[in-house]
């Protein structure tokens, strides 16, 4: 079994253990040995799907401002943990790689194992949700042939996607590649580099 295949098996697992309840306020419950990267994984999907289901709620035009406000913050919050543990990803992939002998013409790609993983998450929940409104049965024929015509296409780039990142990890194992961990260092949740929480005129 590939990466992404042992990969995508632990998202569709998240997935489905999310909607068994549906509810961004269900805790998690990680089933795999803490620090191994399906540990990793299965969080990252978990982080990922309750964050999809976040932006649903936001988007209510009901919605009360004070609770999306609080969703809203939340959501950075999200996004902060998302960051974090895929630069812990590829903290993962160093250290499993930090002995492989670079070839004299290898290359760095133009994104780390990690942040391809990260599109590769999210691109589960795509295709889950896209399934589900190809499998209404309170819409019209119409909406349904337009989802299955955006499911076929996201599928597809699943195919591509997880070719790609397999492609890209034997590179790295084999030394035909090399990968470089820029941390993120986003300014807006640093109260030291944000002008409107440190106070800046």
């Amino acid at each position: 079994m590939t990466f992404t295949q042992k990969s995508w098996q632990i998202f569709e697992q998240s997935i489905a253990d999310y909607h068994k309840h549906d509810d961004v306020d269900t805790p998690i419950a990680n089933p795999y040995q803490p620090k191994t990267i399906e540990f990793y994984l299965y969080l990252k999907n978990w982080i990922d799907t309750v964050q999809w289901h976040l932006e649903d709620i936001i988007r209510n035009p009901e919605i009360d401002p004070v609770e999306a406000l609080k969703i809203k913050r939340r959501i950075d919050h999200s996004n902060q943990e998302r960051t974090d543990l895929v630069e812990l990803i590829d903290s993962f992939f160093l250290e499993k790689y930090q002995n492989v002998k670079k070839a004299d013409n290898a290359t760095i790609n133009t994104e780390s194992p990690a942040w391809a993983v990260d599109r590769y998450s999210i691109l589960a929940l795509k295709i889950y949700h896209m399934q589900e409104q190809v499998n209404r049965t309170d819409t019209t024929d119409e909406h349904k042939n337009q989802c299955q015509t955006k499911l076929n296409v996201l599928l597809e780039q699943k195919k591509d996607l997880g070719t790609a990142i397999d492609q890209l990890l034997t590179d790295i194992e084999t030394g035909k590649k090399y990968m470089k961990v820029y941390k993120q260092m986003k300014m807006y949740n640093d109260p030291n580099l944000n002008p409107v929480l440190y106070g800046a005129k």
